[in-house]
């Protein structure tokens, strides 16, 4: 029995040595990632007064005091460029897909009549490459200056076994405001009025999944030109922002509703702002289909309604006003840079939107 347990003993000893040899680390490496942030807080920096603290605190401060508006309501949001962002890393243009998310976030928040304020990020990935981190900082600020708000921080997580090395996943939120009695959420919308295209500089972030099937099935796809463009310039073009174009138009309460055309195109996004007893009739006839479109109906073979739904084809964003402000509201986006036309009419009915007539593929934009 005395050698059993002086066996037992010996055993127990060389158990605890070999664990004292294997000394495990946190797989995180936190001084890279400290060092990352240094170089970022320099993109956060921002002379907007609101902001009541820098980076490396826990949160951010903003003061809300806004005595300019009399009932001041926030508006949030929050935000990703979804499979985009694949073929964005895969073509090494980080960049243009935090733009695309900073502009589809105000976007969304603009459409309720409001003013961008803060926008918080953040970055996940499986291994953290201090490069790629401090671009997509870097741009995501720009962007929000660009749209005069702020990047006021946010937060970057390593998740080493989570998510694979070479992924990451960008996410954003929003804090804008309105007055209250100046929100623009499509309860004003009456029939008769008129339903106006704005411009899209592109496919945006939607429908990519899509897209990359075509370009999986396609190679040959990425010889197409568009334009002045390569086939992929065109497909990574970033989703355009129309806050600085619509902005002076709140004032007056022109604007009876604004719809983000997105995922689910122009039937999936203007009937979300239709009141119940009203209907949108869209006449796809008056659409100017962008030329990346008819390549990728081309190549994939996509019947069009699969395209409507997919899609924005052209128009990112969709105004809807009294007949009687058409012409200044179409006027004031051409002196912007951005197209806008018209392409529908509010009807009697129960928040559809409805068809007529076909695109015109042949349509020269």
């Amino acid at each position: 029995p005395k050698i059993k347990e002086f066996a037992a003993f010996l055993l127990e000893i060389m158990n605890y040595l070999g664990n004292m040899e294997e000394k495990l680390k946190y797989g995180v490496n936190i001084d890279l990632a400290n060092d990352t942030k240094k170089h970022i807080a320099k993109e956060l920096e921002t002379d907007e007064k609101r902001v009541l603290n820098k980076v490396g605190a826990f949160s951010s401060l903003f003061d809300i005091r806004f005595p300019e508006y009399k009932n001041p309501v926030l508006v949030l949001k929050t935000e990703e460029p979804g499979s985009k962002q694949l073929l964005a890393m895969e073509h090494d243009r980080i960049e243009s897909v935090c733009f695309d998310m900073i502009n589809h976030l105000i976007n969304d928040c603009i459409v309720m009549g409001a003013t961008p304020l803060a926008i918080q990020d953040a970055i996940i990935c499986g291994k953290l490459d201090s490069n790629i981190i401090k671009r997509c900082v870097k741009a995501m600020a720009q962007a929000c200056r660009a749209q005069e708000c702020v990047l006021t921080g946010g937060e970057t997580s390593e998740q080493p076994g989570v998510i694979n090395e070479g992924t990451y996943i960008l996410t954003s939120s929003i804090v804008g405001i309105v007055d209250q009695e100046d929100i623009i959420d499509g309860s004003k919308i009456a029939i008769g009025d008129c339903v106006l295209a704005v411009e899209s500089s592109g496919i945006h972030t939607n429908g990519y999944t899509l897209v990359r099937d075509i370009l999986s099935r396609h190679k040959e796809i990425e010889n197409e030109t568009v334009g002045n463009q390569s086939f992929m310039d065109a497909v990574l073009e970033p989703h355009r922002c129309y806050y600085k174009a619509v902005k002076d138009l709140f004032p007056g309460k022109k604007i009876h509703g604004l719809a983000h055309i997105t995922g689910g195109g122009i039937k999936e996004n203007l009937n979300r702002i239709l009141p119940d007893t009203m209907d949108a009739e869209i006449d796809l006839s008056k659409y100017n289909p962008l030329p990346v479109f008819k390549i990728l109906k081309k190549y994939g073979n996509v019947e069009d309604e699969e395209m409507i739904r997919t899609f924005n084809l052209g128009v990112g964003m969709t105004v809807v006003t009294d007949p009687q402000y058409k012409e200044e509201i179409i006027w004031h986006f051409q002196e912007q840079g951005i197209n806008c036309y018209e392409i529908g009419t509010i009807v009697s009915g129960n928040k559809k939107v409805n068809t007529i007539n076909t695109l015109d593929w042949e349509k020269n934009t």
